[in-house]
């Protein structure tokens, strides 16, 4: 991203950025409901400084293997939408 933190940011701006946090959300630094708060607000940024204030707590790593931290991401959500479905399942059970 730029210094300037008044330019507009691009969608590929805002891609790199959502890539990244799913690297963090994968590493354990974001839980799922901070992921998404944050996808949400970079969705909406306008400028560099609305992404960069997003992701401003967090380290930059270079090193990042996106492939498999999107993978841990998806196993991530898989899991939490069995879960549920699970739940939803032993609700409609009781009734």
């Amino acid at each position: 991203m730029s210094g300037d933190h008044q330019l507009r940011a691009t969608d590929a701006d805002r891609e790199r950025l959502v890539t990244a946090l799913q690297a963090h959300a994968a590493a354990g630094r974001l839980t799922l409901d901070e992921y998404a708060d944050r996808v949400d607000r970079i969705l909406v940024a306008r400028t560099h400084g609305e992404l960069a204030a997003v992701v401003r707590d967090l380290p930059v790593e270079s090193t990042v293997d996106h492939g498999a931290a999107a993978r841990q991401l998806v196993l991530a959500f898989i899991v939490a939408l069995l879960v549920l479905a699970v739940i939803g399942g032993a609700i409609a059970a009781f009734r």
